[in-house]
């Protein structure tokens, strides 16, 4: 059958195999033009490097930041790898969500490329999992030297109370309005998100905060998985000052200082332990399931992309894995920091130069004008390719035969 985008409420709602596919090969594509470029690598048997990762666990491995994390530790530095996400699987007649056919796909070229891969799809917030995840390292008999945490989930079930927690994107002691581009539409709408309650606060915290990146932590150190000096990571992100009030002031906010915390307390830990490190990424702002109906953060999206794609300083997920690991983390120096010791990835986003730029086509734009001061093409390019869609060199008009395959 032909599988075409069912949108709805600015949400993509399936996902085209072969789009997948294409959208995973160019990202490995990009990291060995970059690692060619960089150090002189002529061909897939130079990928193996010694200034980076070996052997690396990818918790949320299938889209985004922790699909493009773990693309870059396989194409650009040879290191085996094992990620865990939690998809719906396809079948002969039926489709699969956009992580499993990220996950096959990688698959299928880190072994064309004599890298080796394990996935694992389940529950990584669950005992299981943690188990399962132990035993595939323990008969690898090799040590992780780099994990990293990239799990997104909007629920969490506790896996000592099996209570389920949910997170909520709400802005804290007011209601916070804003615009919002639709831009399958192609119109501005107002959003209104009302504050959040206590216990609305803690869930998401409990979901999205630090507390099950150090269950995983302390329980690969408990199984003696982790090398000498391995480092950890998870990401995050700030946003400019116009969208604190529902981001970095609101209930994400607030999970994302928990999860900082938790860095910090993490890497004194490991410190002490196995000489190794703990850090916080805080990320640039990119399209995601949640920005696009998120007040103001669309919008802002939209309008930062024209401007930073006019500025040539442009990155996606996979341009900032890239540049993140190759500059920052295995650079051969120290990692630098921040004065709450984070990695700051949105260094390039949060320039002066390009904020009053953003703030100014944000001021300036209308339904009339939308193209003039938003990156309407970029944006609903990256909204739509995250499934599948719109990747360079598919022909859509191509019926899918199956759904189990990429």
């Amino acid at each position: 059958m032909l599988v075409t985008p069912k949108i709805r409420s600015n949400i993509c709602l399936n996902a085209h195999p072969a789009g997948c596919a294409q959208e995973v090969r160019r990202q490995i594509e990009y990291v060995k033009a970059k690692k060619a470029a960089r150090a002189g690598i002529t061909s897939d048997a130079e990928l193996r490097s010694d200034d980076g990762p070996r052997f690396v666990l990818v918790l949320g491995c299938s889209t985004g930041y922790g699909l493009a994390s773990r693309i870059a530790a396989a194409f650009e530095y040879g290191a085996d790898t094992i990620g865990v996400s939690f998809e719906k699987e396809g079948t002969e007649t039926r489709g699969g969500t956009p992580g499993f056919y990220n996950n096959m796909a990688f698959d299928k070229e880190a072994k064309a490329a004599g890298v080796n891969s394990i996935t694992i799809n389940g529950d990584a917030y669950s005992h299981e999992i943690k188990k399962r995840v132990i035993e595939e390292i323990k008969k690898l008999g090799k040590k992780v030297d780099l994990v990293v945490y990239s799990l997104a989930s909007p629920v969490r079930t506790d896996p000592d109370t099996q209570v389920m927690y949910k997170s909520v994107i709400k802005p804290i002691g007011g209601t916070y309005e804003g615009k919002c581009l639709d831009i399958i539409a192609e119109k501005l709408t107002e959003a209104k998100a009302e504050p959040a309650s206590e216990e609305e606060i803690a869930t998401t915290v409990k979901v999205m905060g630090g507390a099950d990146w150090k269950l995983w932590i302390d329980a690969l150190t408990d199984s003696d998985c982790l090398a000498t000096g391995c480092t950890t990571l998870a990401y995050s992100y700030i946003g400019p000052e116009l969208s604190h009030a529902i981001y970095r002031d609101g209930t994400i906010g607030e999970a994302k200082k928990d999860l900082e915390k938790t860095a910090r307390e993490l890497d004194s830990e490991l410190q002490n332990k196995i000489s190794g490190h703990a850090y916080v990424s805080v990320n640039k702002g990119l399209v995601t399931r949640s920005s696009a109906v998120i007040p103001v953060i669309s919008l802002y999206l939209a309008c930062l992309f024209k401007v930073m794609k006019a500025n040539g300083t442009h990155e996606g997920c996979i341009e900032q894995m890239e540049r993140l690991f190759a500059e920052k983390l295995f650079a051969g120096k120290e990692v630098p920091l921040d004065d709450k010791k984070r990695i700051r990835m949105d260094d390039l986003e949060l320039t002066e130069e390009v904020q009053k730029a953003v703030v100014f086509n944000m001021n300036a734009v209308t339904e009339e004008n939308l193209s003039e001061y938003c990156d309407l093409a970029g944006y609903k390019h990256d909204f739509l390719v995250a499934n599948g869609f719109d990747a360079e060199g598919v022909d859509y008009s191509l019926e899918v035969e199956r759904f189990d395959t990429v």
